[in-house]
C-alpha cells in the first residue's frame, strides 16, 4: 500500500540582524514539551507553497513579515512518529517545502494567536540548533541546513 503525505511548508526563520548576526529561530511546542522546532503548516488544496508559508507564520508566530532568501530545491519527506499518526489521519506523514527567510526589521513575534502552536521560541546559532533538535526530524533539519550552509548563508 502506498503510503500519503500531508503537502507541507517549513521556514528557517534568521533575525532580522541577518546577516551581521546569524541567529536561528526555533518554538517549543506547546503539545510537546521540550520540542523543538522550526514553524510549519499544511498548504491547502490550490494554495501555493509561497502563499502558505506566509498564511503559516502569521498563524503560527503571528507575522508573515518576512523577506524570502531561498528554498531548498526538492520535496522532503518524513513518516509521522507511532502515535501521532491517529492525529494526522488518512496521512502516514509529510512532504515538506522548506524556505530560508529573513525576519523584516518591523516584525514582531506574538505566540499568543488564535490557536496557539508554540509555548515559546529563542534564537540559536547554526550549531546551537543541532544541540537542540532531538527528535525525528533531526535528518531532515541537517540535511536543509547543510545546503543553506554550503550557498554561504551561514
Amino acid at each position: 500500500m502506498q503510503k500519503k503525505y500531508r503537502p507541507n511548508v517549513s521556514a528557517v526563520i534568521l533575525s532580522s540582524k541577518y546577516p551581521f548576526k546569524c541567529e536561528i529561530f526555533v518554538a517549543n511546542r506547546v503539545d510537546l514539551d521540550g520540542v523543538w522546532q522550526f514553524p510549519q503548516g499544511g498548504i491547502d488544496d490550490g494554495e501555493e507553497p509561497k502563499t502558505a508559508l506566509l498564511r503559516e507564520l502569521k498563524e503560527e508566530i503571528g507575522t508573515d513579515e518576512i523577506e524570502i532568501l531561498d528554498e531548498y530545491p526538492q520535496w522532503l519527506s518524513y513518516d509521522f512518529p507511532n502515535g501521532a499518526s491517529k492525529k494526522m489521519y488518512p496521512f502516514d506523514g509529510q512532504t515538506q517545502k522548506y524556505f530560508l527567510v529573513r525576519l523584516k526589521p518591523n516584525a514582531r513575534i506574538n505566540l499568543n494567536t488564535t490557536h496557539p502552536e508554540f509555548s515559546e521560541y529563542k534564537f540559536l546559532t547554526y550549531s546551537g540548533i543541532f544541540d537542540e533538535i532531538n527528535h525525528f526530524k533531526k535528518p531532515i533539519y541537517t540535511k536543509v541546513l547543510n545546503y543553506f550552509k554550503e550557498k554561504g548563508y551561514f
